[in-house]
């Protein structure tokens, strides 16, 4: 397609093909509750909350180059302080009964965004290796701190209750009837809050990807010494970039608990950060389509495995080989051939797909 103006080209839905395709994507997932049954639902919403980490994630290491792996920590800062606003003031752990979801969310947002700010001048000293090990340590220190902070945790192996979401004094995780006898499962009222908050978390970021900042972002990705040559302040676009991702990452984290439902402190661990690494990475690095299809597929990749008959491999955690050390070593792999083969990922695929079809029967 030939663009004739800048803000053609950076417009978010820039073809009618692509606006089309977007509404069609939006009903089917509206209409999703309608025919499937609340084990999919559920599925579904964990993918979507998934996603919105992974966006958080693809921000400052796709966009802005620096390589995080300490994303589980800030998922914990925002899931446990979700879970504090909204906890029982009466219970055995630290709780303020603050059920409303548009308090308690953008709270775990804001606190984890703080603790990205506290971290981001580390990363106006370091990059590459020295980042990523640097953003290692605070998952190990938030593990610590996590299984010793039982008044807030619930302490190793216990836990605590989820948040409670609550939307204008109604709940949103119990079935709720609504006309002729319809029940609303609490299934499908999480998934239709999870998919709504997907859709504005995934535009905010999309809308900061093509802004002033997304181009700060992309400059320092691609050679930081040549931004700052050029003006670009690497101190506070690296600071904005950690924000940010960490905004998304408590958000994430407060809605995983919810959607879960359990979570100990052991939870947030090295796992949980190189998972979401592995999702930007195959989803696509530098693109938010990326990050959702990462974030899809990993969700769904433990239940493909599982369909896989118990005679092949087994199902014991006992055995060896297991299915869950399949599930580790497809993760490896992936990510290997994936960085070999298409480092576009996923959504590379897409891409490569995309254009085969608008040039056939032509090959260029």
């Amino acid at each position: 397609m030939l663009y004739t103006a800048y803000g053609q080209e950076m417009a978010l839905f820039n073809t009618l093909t692509k606006k089309v395709m977007v509404g069609l994507l939006l009903v089917l997932a509206a209409v999703a509750p309608l025919g499937l049954v609340d084990k999919d639902l559920k599925l579904l919403a964990t993918a979507c909350v998934t996603a919105i980490g992974a966006i958080g994630l693809g921000l400052v290491t796709g966009y802005a180059g620096q390589v995080s792996l300490g994303h589980a920590f800030f998922l914990a800062v925002g899931a446990y302080t979700a879970a504090v606003i909204s906890g029982n003031p009466e219970g055995r752990t630290l709780g303020f009964g603050v059920q409303e979801i548009l308090i308690w969310l953008p709270a775990a947002g804001i606190v984890a965004g703080l603790a990205g700010v506290i971290v981001a001048p580390l990363a106006t000293r370091l990059r590459g290796l020295y980042l990523a090990i640097v953003t290692l340590g605070l998952v190990f220190i938030g593990e610590y701190v996590l299984r010793e902070w039982s008044e807030v945790t619930g302490g190793t192996g216990i836990g605590r209750p989820a948040p409670t979401p609550a939307l204008f004094g109604q709940r949103l995780d119990v079935a709720t009837p609504i006309f002729d006898g319809y029940v609303l499962t609490r299934d499908q009222r999480l998934y239709w809050l999870m998919l709504i908050l997907l859709v504005i978390f995934a535009l905010a970021a999309r809308n900061i990807a093509r802004s002033r900042v997304g181009r700060a972002f992309t400059s320092i990705r691609d050679r930081d010494i040549a931004a700052g040559v050029m003006g670009v302040n690497l101190a506070r676009y690296k600071t904005i970039a950690f924000a940010v991702s960490s905004f998304y990452a408590g958000c994430a984290g407060a809605l995983l608990y919810v959607s879960v439902g359990f979570f100990v402190p052991d939870s947030f661990n090295l796992e949980m950060s190189v998972l979401f690494i592995a999702m930007v990475l195959i989803g696509g690095a530098g693109s938010i389509s990326g990050a959702i299809l990462g974030a899809f597929f990993f969700t769904y990749l433990p239940t493909l495995t599982r369909q896989i008959p118990s005679d092949v491999i087994s199902g014991a955690a006992t055995d060896t080989p297991n299915i869950f050390q399949l599930q580790l070593v497809l993760y490896g792999a992936l990510i290997i051939g994936f960085l070999l083969f298409e480092p576009r990922g996923l959504f590379g695929l897409w891409i490569r797909v995309r254009n085969f079809w608008k040039a056939w029967p032509f090959k260029y």
